[in-house]
């Protein structure tokens, strides 16, 4: 019976992950907001059914009375995050907090099965991320100046990396995670945002070349310490962001091309430079020759990819825990092998679609810095995800990023939930602001028309008396069309014109 269920509701999840991507880019057809707000509730029943039934087989295979405690405890938040965000920000993005949702709910599933240690942790922390989420849009309402702090962005960002290249951990070759009191952090992460409202800042006033220079030189000089740390994945995300940004700002096609030249040229330099690169060079080139050494990570990922096929094996059939770093680097490739291929591809479209609407919102804002910050958060979100699942699945080397809201990770995790709150502050203030303008419109013609008609249904004879002259209708006719006979009067001299 038990074995009846679990592969019924494996092929239910299947059918409601890939009916719930094609809801999320049917919203972006929908002109009409009531309908689209109404796709949007379907979406969540969709999460939370999906959710049910996960927790449902978790509960089947462990036994453990737990785990209908954790499950009450997740559904719970579901209901309250989405509830207090509608209710809170009239105008929040629905799609964009569907996918944080769903995100999370595949990200704790996985992570339970994985390691359940793991995932009340990742839980904990989701619940704090998400309450200081809550409050990023309303201060940024409330912060108009923030171009003016552009420079204490900029040094608070070198500030965390040089710490990270004083003080900082190294693991897996490269330096990453601070620790203090026994809490450590991975600084690039927050200063992923740091970086962009900077950038965005300077790029919005820059009035010349020489400012061009200068937002160049702060923005290289994050980058050239995370080289120094060899957190290459995360400096090449800051550098696709900045490039994008920088072309969007200036719409100068030479940069584009001069930047992508710098980061062939960076990619080639750091094989010889760093030996781990190298390394993952290798391991992406051909993992079989060294599979039980340098390449048995990723060659693990591809067997769980290709033994879980379109459908999955369904949870706890697999072997994820064989892949090295599993939850962090190689969650999509645990999440194919049990929750089936079709459910990764849907994950990395529902990505993509999040990049789409972050995109599409950059295009409505007035302010050019608010429009920099949106593309530039969007960059970064979007590469972070062709980072992380094109090295699981052998497109391009391994780069140690991670999955945002899925990987396990408290600094990416916090991280992910500022990105997504500050584009939901971008969409909301443009939101209040059509809603305003459109209000002000309305008041204005309304009041143009009580000056027209007043209270009844014709001109006011105050109207009239000041703006209407019969004798000035005429006075424009051209000469040809005047009357040789002066008598006609005024209906002939009308049919006249006709």
């Amino acid at each position: 019976m038990i074995t009846i269920f679990t592969t019924a509701s494996k092929y239910i999840c299947l059918l409601l992950i890939v009916l719930y991507t094609y809801c999320n880019f049917r919203y972006l057809s929908i002109p009409d907001q009531e309908d689209a707000n109404a796709l949007c509730g379907w979406q969540f029943r969709m999460i939370l059914l999906i959710h049910f039934l996960c927790n449902v087989i978790l509960y089947l295979k462990t036994g453990e009375t737990l785990t209908v405690l954790f499950y009450l405890l997740q559904l719970a938040f579901f209901i309250a995050f989405v509830f207090l965000s509608r209710a809170v920000y009239r105008n929040v993005n629905r799609l964009l907090l569907n996918n944080t949702c769903l995100f999370i709910c595949y990200g704790l599933i996985m992570l339970e099965r994985l390691s359940v240690n793991k995932a009340e942790k990742q839980f904990a922390i989701i619940v704090i991320s998400a309450a200081v989420s809550m409050v990023i849009p309303y201060l940024i309402d409330k912060i108009w100046d923030m171009v003016g702090w552009r420079y204490i962005f900029a040094a608070i960002g070198i500030a965390l990396l040089g710490m990270v290249f004083v003080i900082g951990a190294t693991s897996y070759g490269a330096k990453m995670s601070i620790s203090i009191g026994g809490f450590s952090f991975q600084a690039s992460e927050l200063v992923k945002i740091t970086f962009v409202l900077c950038t965005a800042g300077m790029l919005s006033k820059a009035e010349s070349f020489r400012d061009i220079v200068i937002t160049s030189l702060i923005a290289g000089a994050h980058m050239l310490i995370l080289v120094m740390c060899r957190d290459l994945g995360s400096a090449l995300i800051f550098f696709l962001a900045y490039l994008v940004m920088l072309y969007v700002a200036t719409g100068q096609k030479l940069y584009l091309f001069f930047g992508n030249v710098a980061a062939c040229g960076a990619g080639v330099l750091s094989y010889f430079l760093f030996s781990h690169v190298r390394t993952r060079v290798f391991a992406w080139l051909d993992p079989w020759a060294d599979i039980d050494n340098k390449g048995y990570q990723i060659t693990q990922s591809l067997f769980a990819i290709g033994t879980g096929g379109f459908a999955g094996l369904g949870l706890y059939q697999g072997m994820p825990n064989k892949i090295p770093i599993v939850e962090k680097d190689f969650i999509i490739s645990a999440i194919s092998e049990e929750m089936g291929g079709l459910t990764a591809i849907c994950l990395t479209l529902i990505c993509l679609g999040c990049f789409m609407q972050m995109m599409i919102i950059a295009t409505y804002m007035q302010s050019g810095f608010y429009k920099y910050v949106s593309v530039g958060l969007a960059i970064e979100y979007i590469v972070q995800v062709f980072l992380t699942i094109g090295g699981a699945v052998k497109f391009i080397p391994s780069t140690g990023v991670t999955l945002p809201f899925v990987s396990y990770g408290g600094s990416s995790l916090v991280s992910s939930f500022i990105v997504f709150a500050i584009i939901q502050a971008l969409y909301i203030i443009q939101g209040n602001e059509d809603e305003a303008e459109t209000e002000i419109n309305e008041m204005a013609e309304d009041e143009a028309e009580r000056e027209l008609y007043g209270e009844a249904d014709e001109p006011s004879e105050e109207y009239l008396d000041e703006n209407y002259d019969a004798n000035a209708v005429f006075d424009d006719i051209p000469e040809e069309y005047e009357d040789p006979e002066p008598d006609q009067g005024r209906g002939s001299r009308r049919r006249r014109r006709r």
